[in-house]
């Protein structure tokens, strides 16, 4: 989204499809000024051709005139030249300052919330986030100036306000927490575009809102969630589409149970950015346990099931069928690959299954055979693999394990609202933890024998 944002996906949310537009400054009028010489450095610095030396003589006016008649005018020309210049920094700061003197300086705004959003996006800095949501709302309830004509505000809007609600909407994901919110101001920003620009300038926001439908909780809603990664699949480049799809697939099974079906709902999104009221229905698959009786039931030998199966059986199956498993998995070893959510010397709990890791919550607990010294520890976020592909392993002896109902189940504190509940999981306990350094792969040796070639 680490990034929601939801993060881990969010690799595929930092592509970058628009950019800021130029806004004018919103006072043109004529403004004299009395003193000769702050005239004079007026002009040689709103003169400079080059942009670095034109930067430099607006911030020298400032420091030697800070009360000047034609400070907002000067503070607006710098963010414009700092712009130019690329210095987002600097930006930032001069449409700071002209925001201390305007405060409803809608370009001062647009250029903080546009400068803070991207750096939210980045680094996932709640603070940031917040300062960009809080922005965003105050650029949204800035009244026209009675000198902007009506068809240029209706520009400048059109310009900002998309630009406003994915700010604010980021802000929720990421800081808040709260998915619901981000939702609705995602989808308040896509109804500010038709359907075509939507596929361009608003296609980075279409995936964070199919993200945002995907979280695990009270607000998640799959089938939107599909229909949106549908839509970001069908027009995105090339070079991304392979990384859309297998979210795309992942969720349609999860909800459906197959892939048959997903060619309609691909061509359908290609249509219209949002769900058609009626004639866009996913047909449900099989409950969990169902689906995993079959599962079974298709597997001559369950040994062979992936670590993420087993607990899927567990976590979902019938008493019986999780009974059953149950009996073949107990007192034997196993590797762990997972990521740490949290360790002791003593007990080391992760998140192997990919909803465990959405959620931030372990569903494997390994209880150690000796406690680990303190440089022995894993910090929460490590991830352990499997050694025979050269990675730390964490092995252990499977020992006992208990189905966690929706309702039951208790989030990390950073990973969704307390309000939501998190998806039924097992949480599955072993004991005898080992862990197995990662290994350096061995250089590689020509064979015995051979002889360079003589020329």
């Amino acid at each position: 989204m680490k990034k929601f944002i939801f993060a881990s996906v969010m690799a595929l949310a930092s592509i970058s499809l628009v950019s800021a537009p130029t806004l004018r400054a919103q006072d043109s009028d004529q403004i004299t000024i009395k003193d000769p010489a702050e005239f004079n450095a007026y002009q040689m610095a709103t003169t400079q051709s080059d942009p670095k030396a034109k930067a430099a003589s607006l911030e020298s006016f400032l420091q030697t005139y800070p009360q000047s008649v034609v400070k907002n005018a000067v503070l607006d020309l710098l963010v414009d030249t700092y712009q130019g210049l690329s210095d987002q920094d600097k930006a930032l700061s001069a449409a700071s300052r002209l925001l201390q003197v305007d405060p409803n300086n809608t370009k001062a705004i647009y250029i903080s919330v546009f400068i803070k959003k991207g750096q939210c996006a980045k680094n996932s800095d709640a603070q940031t986030c917040d300062d960009a949501g809080t922005l965003a709302q105050k650029g949204l309830s800035v009244p026209k100036p009675a000198k902007v004509s009506d068809d240029d505000w209706k520009k400048q809007t059109g310009a900002t306000y998309p630009i406003f609600h994915s700010a604010i909407a980021l802000d929720d994901a990421i800081s808040k927490k709260d998915f619901k919110a981000a939702q609705a101001e995602y989808k308040a920003e896509l109804m500010l575009y038709t359907d075509d620009q939507s596929n361009k300038a608003g296609l980075n926001d279409t995936l964070l809102l199919a993200q945002a439908y995907s979280q695990p909780g009270a607000s998640q809603d799959l089938m939107q969630a599909i229909w949106f990664y549908a839509r970001v699949w069908d027009f995105a480049p090339a070079q991304y589409k392979a990384k859309i799809e297998p979210e795309l697939e992942r969720y349609y099974k999860k909800y459906h149970g197959a892939l048959d079906g997903l060619d309609d709902v691909k061509a359908k999104a290609a249509l219209t950015t949002f769900p058609p009221g009626t004639g866009f229905v996913i047909t449900l698959a099989k409950t969990p346990a169902e689906q995993i009786h079959d599962l079974l039931t298709s597997t001559p030998d369950w040994n062979t099931l992936a670590l993420g199966d087993k607990e899927t059986v567990l976590a979902f199956g019938t008493k019986e069928d999780a009974d059953k498993l149950w009996a073949l998995l107990k007192d034997k070893p196993t590797p762990v690959p997972g990521i740490v959510i949290e360790a002791t010397a003593s007990v080391i709990k992760l998140a192997v299954t990919k909803d465990a890791k959405d959620a931030k919550a372990p569903d494997f607990i390994v209880n150690m055979k000796k406690p680990l010294e303190e440089k022995e520890i894993p910090a929460a976020g490590f991830e352990f693999g499997l050694a025979a592909k050269g990675q730390a392993e964490l092995d252990g002896v499977y020992d006992s394990y208990t189905q966690i109902a929706a309702k039951d189940a208790v989030p990390a504190k950073d990973a969704v609202p307390a309000k939501d509940a998190v998806a039924q999981s097992a949480e599955i306990v072993l004991r005898d933890g080992v862990i197995v350094p990662k290994k350096p792969v061995p250089a590689h040796k020509p064979a015995a024998g051979h002889k360079a070639a003589a020329h």
